[in-house]
Parts: C-alpha cells; sequence; structure tokens
C-alpha cells in the first residue's frame, strides 16, 4: 500500500506537536507522566466499544476500522487519467468499432471504467448500462458512508468516556482525601489524563480521519458519475467533443 504523504506527514507532526507541548512545560522526561495504560483501556476502549454498539455486526465494525488504513492510502488512479482513458476509448469505438475495446478493457486503470466498457462490448442495453452501474455506485457510496460515520461516532465518544474516566478518577480521590490528603495532587492529574486523552483521540486521529475519508468518498462518487456518463457516452457513438463538454458540466455542477 502507497501512503498519502501529507496524509501521514500531517498524522506524525500532530504527534510531534504534542510532545512539544510537554517537553517545553517540563522537559522530554516528563512524557512518562502522560502515560497512563488504566486512562488509555477507559477512554479508547470505552468510546471504540460504543461505537461497536451501533455496529450493524462485526463485519460492518471491521469495515469501519479499515477506514483508517484507507484515509492514509494514496490514490493510485486519478480523475485525469480516467477521463483520459475514455477519450481514448472513445476515439478507438469511433475508428474501428466497440468491439476492439474488448481486448482493451483489460488494461483500463479503473476497475469500475473496465466493468462499464465490457458491458457496452456485450451489447447490454443502455438502460440496463446505467442500472447497473448507479447500483453499483450506491452501494459503494454507502459502504464509504458507513467508514465515515464510524470514525465521527468515535470521535463525538471519545471525549464523553474521557470525562467519564475522570470522573471515576475524581470519585476515587475524593475517597481517600481523609486518610490521605497527599495523594490529592497525583489523583487529580490521573483522573484529568482520560480527559486529554479523550481530546487527544477525537482531534488527532477520528475527526481527521473522517473527513479525509468524507472528501475521498466524495471524489470517487464524482469519477463513477463522469465513467457512468462517459461509458454511455462511448455506446452512442458520440463525438469525443460532446464527451468532454458533459463531463466539464459534471465537474463543474459539483464544484
Amino acid at each position: 500500500m502507497r501512503l498519502n504523504k501529507a496524509a501521514s506527514t500531517g498524522f506524525l507532526l500532530c504527534f510531534l506537536a504534542v510532545i512539544f507541548g510537554i517537553a517545553s512545560n517540563g522537559g522530554i522526561h516528563t512524557v512518562i507522566n502522560f502515560l497512563h495504560i488504566p486512562s488509555l483501556i477507559t477512554t479508547l476502549g470505552g468510546s471504540l466499544f460504543a461505537v461497536m454498539i451501533t455496529s450493524d455486526s462485526f463485519e460492518d465494525f471491521r469495515n469501519g476500522l479499515s477506514g483508517f488504513r484507507n484515509a492514509f492510502k494514496k490514490v493510485e488512479v486519478n480523475q485525469c487519467q480516467i477521463i483520459d482513458s475514455m477519450y481514448l476509448m472513445t476515439d478507438l469505438a469511433r475508428k474501428e468499432g466497440l468491439l476492439v475495446l474488448e481486448e482493451k478493457s483489460h488494461d483500463l486503470p479503473d476497475a469500475f471504467l473496465a466493468k462499464g466498457i465490457s458491458l457496452v462490448v456485450d451489447g447490454t442495453d443502455p438502460e440496463l448500462i446505467h442500472d447497473i452501474l448507479e447500483t453499483e455506485m450506491i452501494h459503494a457510496n454507502d459502504r464509504e458512508g458507513r467508514q465515515v460515520r464510524f470514525w465521527q461516532d468515535f470521535g463525538a465518544y471519545a471525549p464523553a468516556w474521557g470525562m467519564i474516566g475522570t470522573l471515576l478518577g475524581l470519585v476515587n480521590m475524593l475517597k481517600s482525601m481523609g486518610s490521605d490528603p497527599s495523594a490529592i495532587g497525583s489523583g487529580m492529574s490521573l483522573a484529568l489524563i482520560t480527559t486529554l486523552y479523550g481530546s487527544l483521540i477525537a482531534n488527532w486521529i477520528c475527526i481527521p480521519i473522517a473527513r479525509k475519508l468524507e472528501k475521498k468518498s466524495e471524489e470517487e462518487y464524482l469519477t463513477r458519475e463522469i465513467i457512468v456518463e462517459g461509458v454511455l457516452s462511448i455506446q452512442a457513438g458520440e463525438n469525443p467533443r460532446i464527451i468532454k463538454e458533459k463531463i466539464k458540466a459534471i465537474v463543474d455542477n459539483k464544484e
């Protein structure tokens, strides 16, 4: 898997910004004071399991988790490459006929486009092609939307579970105040760590990933719309200039 350099660099720099904030106030050795496994389990585990409650199945939950990897995955084929491939298919179809596209369809950079061209070569009715491709578009968009909602929910629950952890720590601290007043400072520190963890999980991981997945889903949906229009135009034997105008209209409308 090729990483998106901008996304992975931003993710790392956020982490370094937190480390810098800690170190600049007490030295790098104070980082250890911010590590507390029970607080992390309470915050991360609680919010993650809360998202599991909203999932339809374990498969749905795993699909949501896989969004983390997808957010950092570099897009192998961009929109311009796909549009150029469609223009090439249009020229070939007009000069040599639709059947010549069968051999070329195996070399296309996008599976959705290859499927559309294969349907054209098979002589499928235009309305049926439209229905098949649009149904696949809807399913893909729904699957991507579930990943977005997974990370949005995760980001919403994390601060709340951080506060729950803080309240648990405060209850324990207040119970020990009478017997050991010196433990108040350390108890308050540990209680607040869960709030910090909740904010970090939400604003460093969940919300940026949800936004990244949402942007990718919007771009991929637009690309699929362009492919559907292009495939139907190729089947109809339209002039490449007309296809360009149609694609331009779709892009301009989305912008």
